[in-house]
């Protein structure tokens, strides 16, 4: 893997950790439950390409 690819893919982990803190935030304010559920399946989402990116390396 060159250089660049990896920069790339630390980048992307860089992202989804950021949307995953920033989702768990949001879950944990919304007192809507069916917007809580939507909230925490993209916090669920971005855990699956967190890990995806991370088994690149």
């Amino acid at each position: 893997m060159t250089p660049k690819e990896l920069l790339y893919i630390e980048d992307a982990l860089g992202h989804t950790k950021f949307l995953m803190t920033q989702c768990n935030l949001a879950a944990n304010q919304l007192t809507d439950p069916a917007l809580k559920r939507q909230v925490q399946q993209y916090v669920n989402e971005n855990q699956k390409l967190f890990t995806q990116f991370l088994n690149l390396v």
